[in-house]
């Protein structure tokens, strides 16, 4: 076994290398392109995909079940964080990022390669499960291992900018999906596209993939973690990082996942359900994918802005507006949708630049509330349990919420809540490391 990463004491404030520094922030930016490129295809088209690999007979019941294979790909998250983030702990970052990226991909390309139920019957949706399966435990030590990764590269008075870069690099994802799928349902036809053209955006996982791959073969760790590697070869683990985080930072990893809470369930909505929802409603395939292509152009600069205003007033004031707006604007956001072009993109565009505020000072908290020796496995855990729990299950709520009552109005209700959630904790429950001026590496 190896020993923990521990930081030495000659690495607190360590000089950064600018040419490292920015091979590590394209690494993070590409793997979470991958990574949300990958869901933000099922929830696009998560229409196509019911149809293909569920039976025909109730659409509704079917779409619930697609809805549901994202939910299982997510439940696996904890437990694939709590591995990936262990094996940061112990064997560095780039030996995850490596594993993550292969993960990623081949899950995403397997789907585009699936029989459809009317080939091979029940075995359609059993091996899209776990499809799914694979690229959610490729995912679950993506996003926090290359963004500490990023973080511990750069320079110490920027990382919430960088998280911002991070955040926004997540939009990039969803908006070469939209793109892609738009371009192919109208290059295809509707009948053309639901025939099997829906598969090919999945396929162009691979050379996305494979690209990220080659860049990371590239890349370095820290000299503390190469020295640790070095010094740790033939002995034994002096502390199990698994056991540090939850016995000695469960209430930080606590307060973090409640934090988050809202703009989990604000990530979902954005990336699945707003499209699906239009979609069901009558707003048109094309109109709707519209819609959610400029949400992903106004993201990234969003999430940028919101780093930069972390790092100049701090990222708890940051927090407090953002969950402040989502409050007080989310009925009145779900209320406009469907009811024509102009208000349904105002509704979408406002929800998404609020939802990238906050992002970057989340992001900051997901790594940064941890020392460096547990570092990668509780922002893993806490990561991976927040967006489990609370975020993933959110498309199949708000579908099961419309189908009960007959409007977006009660999925709204549900909502707010959880971002007045968040909102109490940013005021009265934010983490204490998070309130220093510094963060040691």
């Amino acid at each position: 076994m190896t020993a923990p990463l521990a930081p030495a004491p000659g690495d607190i404030v360590p000089a950064y290398d600018v040419r490292t520094y920015r091979k590590a922030l394209l690494t993070a930016v590409l793997g979470n392109v991958v990574e949300w490129y990958d869901n933000a295809l099922y929830g696009i088209l998560a229409v196509y995909m019911a149809q293909a690999f569920f039976p025909g007979s109730n659409p509704t019941t079917a779409l619930l079940a697609t809805y549901a294979g994202l939910i299982v790909a997510y439940a696996i998250r904890p437990v694939g964080g709590v591995v990936m983030g262990r094996l940061s702990d112990l064997r560095g970052h780039k030996t995850v990022l490596m594993l993550t990226i292969n993960l990623m991909t081949f899950g995403t390309v397997a789907i585009g390669l699936l029989p459809s139920y009317a080939t091979i019957g029940i075995a359609a949706p059993i091996l899209l499960i776990l499809c799914r399966l694979i690229q959610g435990i490729g995912a679950s030590g993506e996003y926090t291992v290359a963004a500490n990764y990023m973080l511990e590269h750069g320079p110490p008075n920027r990382r919430q900018y960088l998280a911002g870069w991070s955040v926004g690099s997540t939009s990039l994802g969803p908006l070469l999906a939209s793109v892609v799928a738009l371009g192919l349902s109208a290059w295809f036809g509707r009948e053309g596209f639901e025939a099997g053209g829906w598969r090919i955006p999945f396929l162009l996982a691979g050379p996305l993939g494979l690209t990220t791959l080659w860049i990371r073969r590239t890349i370095r760790d820290l000299p503390r973690i190469e020295r640790a590697l070095a010094e740790a070869d033939g002995h034994a683990a002096t502390a199990v990082p698994f056991t540090e985080a939850i016995h000695r930072h469960w209430r930080s990893m606590t307060q973090v996942i409640l934090l988050s809470a809202g703009q989990r369930v604000g990530t979902f909505c954005i990336q699945t359900y707003f499209v699906t929802a239009l979609i069901t409603q009558g707003f048109g395939d094309e109109r709707a994918l519209f819609a959610s292509i400029l949400c992903y152009l106004v993201g990234p600069p969003a999430a940028i802005v919101g780093g930069l205003l972390a790092d100049r007033f701090g990222g708890r004031l940051v927090l407090i507006g953002g969950f402040t707006l989502f409050s007080l604007l989310t009925i009145p956001a779900f209320a406009f949708l469907g009811t024509s072009l102009g208000a349904t993109l105002l509704a979408v565009i406002g929800f998404t630049i609020v939802n990238n505020l906050v992002g970057a000072p989340l992001t900051h908290a997901y790594v940064l509330a941890f020392p460096p020796d547990v570092r990668g496995t509780a922002a893993a855990l806490n990561y991976n349990v927040g967006t489990t729990l609370i975020g993933s299950t959110a498309p199949l709520i708000a579908t099961w919420l419309y189908a009960a009552t007959g409007t977006n109005a009660s999925f709204s209700w549900y909502m707010t809540v959880i971002c007045v959630a968040s909102l109490l904790v940013a005021c009265f429950g934010y983490p204490k490391a998070l309130r220093r001026k510094a963060f040691q590496r």
